[in-house]
């Protein structure tokens, strides 16, 4: 089923924010990234976030990913959206123009539409084509204590501008076959980008999604995905539930669509590991 437009959620401005009722600490900003689709990074996006805003943080989802489906799967009509990330990295609009508030409790997103999927041909002849995000995402240091940035499945120029951005990585990893493929090429780009445009980058965790603890396969890729990464590698294990998939049809997080499925309690755990990790 998906949302009738009659049911989505109308489209706000930044100044109809509602009041932030704590103070705000040091921003962290991250990149939530792999060049393989399908592996739950928009899922997590949506889900991290939502989760994090209702145990009372606030948090920016930045949707760079030209499908938008952080922005559809948080119930934002696209159609209906004036101006989206893609203004921001190339029509200097401020973020603050774009973002669309209180989505979900202490949740604000910055859309993509489809004219996000121009960007990385329009980026090459721009100055400072790396540092667009960047810039516009510093603007936001101080008014959230998360920015999460949705990044496409690929390692073109907007993935650049998400790692130029970002302070650290989170890498959802898919428990099937052939899980680490492309990681590799994945961290090979993060050391390009850290060796010259963004020194502080690092890998902040990796997620592992669709996990099914009933079948060997799952249970061989974690401990592959553990032994490859180490600590780095969280705790929580994100399952394989039809609920998951269902959510953005209905324009909701897991937290809202079934708060008290497997599902939501596998975000709000990886919500507390993230608080705990600072």
């Amino acid at each position: 089923m998906v949302v009738d437009q009659a049911d989505k959620k109308p489209i706000k401005s930044y100044k109809d924010k509602a009041p932030v009722r704590h103070v705000v600490g040091q921003t962290k900003v991250a990149a939530i990234i792999n060049q393989k689709g399908g592996v739950g990074k928009s899922t997590t996006a949506i889900n991290l976030s939502a989760a994090l805003g209702a145990m009372g943080k606030q948090v920016l989802l930045v949707d760079l990913d030209p499908q938008g489906n952080s922005s559809s799967g948080l119930g934002i009509e696209k159609a209906n959206v004036e101006n989206c990330i893609y203004d921001v990295l190339l029509n200097d609009v401020p973020i603050e123009e774009v973002i669309i508030p209180d989505v979900c409790p202490g949740l604000d997103v910055a859309p993509a539409t489809i004219n996000l999927a121009g960007a990385e041909v329009e980026l090459v002849s721009e100055m400072a084509r790396e540092n667009r995000l960047k810039d516009a995402v510093g603007t936001m240091r101080g008014k959230y204590d998360f920015i999460f940035i949705d990044c496409p499945p690929s390692l073109g120029l907007l993935t650049v501008n998400a790692l130029v951005a970002a302070d650290k990585l989170l890498i959802p990893i898919q428990c099937e076959f052939y899980a680490l493929e492309g990681v590799t090429k994945l961290l090979d780009s993060m050391k390009r980008v850290k060796t010259r445009l963004n020194p502080t980058l690092d890998i902040y965790g990796v997620l592992l999604t669709m996990y099914d603890g009933r079948t060997n396969l799952s249970l061989q890729v974690a401990e592959e995905v553990r032994n490859y990464f180490g600590r780095a590698v969280f705790k929580t294990e994100i399952p394989r539930t039809v609920k998951l998939s269902e959510a953005p049809s209905f324009g909701q997080p897991i937290t809202e669509y079934e708060p008290k499925g497997k599902g939501a309690i596998a975000y709000i755990e990886l919500a507390k590991e993230v608080i705990s990790r600072g």
